[in-house]
């Protein structure tokens, strides 16, 4: 449930602020009427997530698409955790400036740019989220996690338009790429020992037994499950002392 929570949190935090700046942006060009496409846009982003992970679900040959499946996953939200770390703090200008790029035309033309860009925007984190919790193999409790995450990203979102830089985002991003890279070596390992199962690897019975021994019940799985803890936790605390230490007075003066 935890893992749900996490996912469902920053990808809908992500999903949350895109709109949010979006919105804001085109209030601010003097653009409000393109805002119903800026709906659309999330209503058909929405059906695309809800459709991949039934089609997903619903797959007769799931058990080998599992372990490319988890590859996938694991490569999108590696190189997507970069790219937040990174560019986190510049989220704001890169994403007024791709809205921009979007409105090539006016009137029918624009809203169809608005429309496409945040299909787009928020269909990829609708699939990404959808591609990570289909690696869970829980029930009741990843759907509890997911529902919790998402009201929970809701509620940050809404902070941060109501009180701005007071909602340390940079930090929250960091904290949960720390958390997400443990949780991709997971997908990673799962991804190949899935893979060498089905035999769709060379060597596949060698390479399925050696990481059998890398698996959640073994030491290296424990290891990797308190990382997932140990090292966002680790950063936040690193944060804070930083923190406190800039703003402490020098001595002498």
């Amino acid at each position: 449930m935890t893992t749900a929570f996490v996912i469902t949190l920053r990808e809908g935090l992500e999903a949350f602020l895109i709109v949010a700046l979006i919105v804001a942006y085109l209030r601010k060009r003097g653009l409000a009427a393109l805002v119903p496409a800026v709906g659309w846009g999330i209503a058909a982003g929405v059906v695309v997530s809800i459709a991949g992970g039934f089609v997903l679900y619903r797959a007769s040959n799931q058990e080998v698409l599992e372990g490319p499946l988890a590859l996938v996953a694991a490569v999108s939200v590696a190189l997507l955790t970069v790219q937040m770390w990174r560019a986190g703090r510049h989220m704001k200008d890169e994403i007024e400036a791709r809205v921009g790029a979007s409105l090539g035309g006016t009137g029918t033309g624009a809203a169809a740019g608005v429309f496409g860009f945040t299909l787009f925007m928020i269909g990829r984190e609708g699939m990404e989220t959808v591609l990570l919790l289909v690696q869970l193999h829980e029930t009741v409790q990843l759907f509890v996690g997911a529902c919790l995450g998402v009201l929970a990203a809701a509620g940050v979102a809404w902070a941060w338009t109501q009180y701005g830089r007071r909602v340390p985002l940079t930090l929250f991003f960091q904290m949960t790429a720390l958390f997400l890279f443990v949780f991709v070596v997971q997908l990673s390992i799962q991804a190949v020992h899935e893979m060498a199962e089905q035999g769709l690897l060379p060597q596949s019975a060698v390479i399925h037994e050696r990481t059998e021994a890398w698996g959640p019940d073994s030491a290296f799985g424990h290891a990797l499950t308190y990382l997932l803890v140990i090292l966002p936790a680790a950063w936040l605390l690193i944060s804070r002392l930083r923190t406190a230490a800039s703003r402490a007075p020098a001595v002498g003066r």
